[in-house]
């Protein structure tokens, strides 16, 4: 009963294989294509340039330090130290690490706000674009690639065509309002 099981799941992945080395099957990263265009990358200098994300973005790396150099004096200066100041020194780490991972998630919070206004604002004109692309290369299976996809030929790919097309359809609109 097992080899029968075991034979149907390898005629079932063959199949699948099989199909997937057709024509028209394609694979795309549509995160990538989107946070790859100039809109995002103008997006993300934005955000680096405004006052309270570059203020997180400091004093969490002055917070790194701070608390780097409290480990390494603690271990430098271990046997010397009373028991009442090893706790403080790890205290003080601690509370650094808290005070961290909290400026981390304002950071990356503000990343992924970021990302999904990129994102929104480009959804529409990459829907036309898959689609326009669907169209043009026959395509009749779009994958979504991801972490599920173990493998897939990199001309199967339509995340960068789909980055360079958003990059020449924003280039086109601001060309247009100018």
């Amino acid at each position: 009963m097992k080899n029968i099981h075991k034979f149907y799941m390898l005629a079932l992945m063959v199949s699948s294989l099989q199909m997937l080395a057709t024509d028209g099957v394609a694979v795309i990263d549509m995160r990538t294509a989107v946070l790859s265009t100039q809109a995002a990358a103008d997006a993300f200098k934005a955000l680096e340039e405004d006052p309270d994300y570059s203020a997180n973005l400091e004093e969490a790396k002055s917070l790194q330090a701070e608390r780097q150099s409290i480990a390494e004096r603690l271990q430098k200066e271990l046997e010397t130290l009373s028991q009442e100041e090893i706790a403080k020194m790890q205290k003080d780490i601690q509370d650094k690490g808290q005070d961290l991972e909290f400026l981390a998630g304002k950071i990356q919070q503000a990343q992924e706000e970021t990302a999904a206004q990129v994102f929104n604002d480009s959804g529409a004109a990459m829907q036309k674009i898959i689609g326009e692309l669907i169209t043009a290369k026959q395509i009749k299976v779009l994958l979504a690639k991801s972490e599920a996809l173990l493998f897939s030929d990199p001309a199967l790919d339509l995340t960068d065509d789909v980055t360079s097309m958003l990059d020449v359809a924003a280039s086109a609109a601001s060309s247009q309002t100018e």
